[in-house]
């Protein structure tokens, strides 16, 4: 599959987002998996990567980002760098991208990003430096607990399945602020949490199914 076919499908299924798209299209998936896939990259569908985790689908990772609403200045929170894919489209919509201009990033954009896994941390930082990359916060952290000293955040992506809620995250997200989960353990759902006059509103997607978060409980 091409990527111009993959962006086809990612239409078809109901993103409708071009700035989405368009974000998908400057990321190069074939650098975040390992090399023995990359030839499977632009198939829509997750992949292994490293300590036993997931790349997500390109699919996913669109609806996720699409339903998170990012705009230009937006201080956001994600929960799971893994390879750092979805690090990456996250940053290329808050201008973070290398081949932007400064417009956006003047605006204020901030991209802060939790790893559990020191291997995966560690991997995805680098890349994301080779691919130029700015302005990105990432840490080793247990995303349970979300990031409170950088709260609030305008939008919170998490890219692992908590078996509940953390309320530690949704607690952390601004007023107006969206928080795109998927949650469960056999059966999952992709959820959107969303903060109105101080209260939380959930929102049930799509079944999906992610790797188990780890950490605290």
């Amino acid at each position: 599959m091409t990527l111009r076919t993959l962006l086809e499908e990612i239409r078809r299924d109901g993103v409708r987002d071009e700035r989405v798209l368009e974000a998908l299209a400057r990321v190069p998936r074939e650098r975040f998996v390992p090399s023995s896939h990359r030839g499977l990259a632009h198939g829509n569908h997750p992949l292994p990567i490293a300590c036993e985790q997931t790349i997500s689908q390109p699919t996913i990772v669109a609806m996720m980002t699409e339903l998170a609403e990012l705009q230009p200045g937006d201080r956001v929170l994600e929960v799971g760098t893994g390879s750092g894919y979805q690090t990456a489209v996250l940053a290329e919509m808050l201008g973070l991208g290398a081949a932007q201009d400064e417009t956006v990033e003047d605006a204020g954009s901030e991209l802060v990003s939790l790893e559990i896994l020191p291997e995966l941390a560690s991997g995805a930082g680098t890349l994301l430096k080779e691919l130029g990359y700015r302005g990105l916060d990432l840490r080793l952290a247990d995303g349970h607990r979300g990031c409170p000293e950088r709260a609030p955040f305008d939008a919170i992506v998490v890219t692992a399945a908590p078996a509940r809620l953390p309320m530690a995250l949704a607690d952390q997200l601004a007023e107006r602020g969206r928080l795109v989960i998927p949650v469960g353990v056999e059966h999952q759902e992709l959820l959107v949490i969303t903060k109105i006059d101080g209260a939380t509103r959930e929102r049930r997607v799509i079944p999906v199914r992610f790797v188990p978060m780890t950490g605290e409980s």
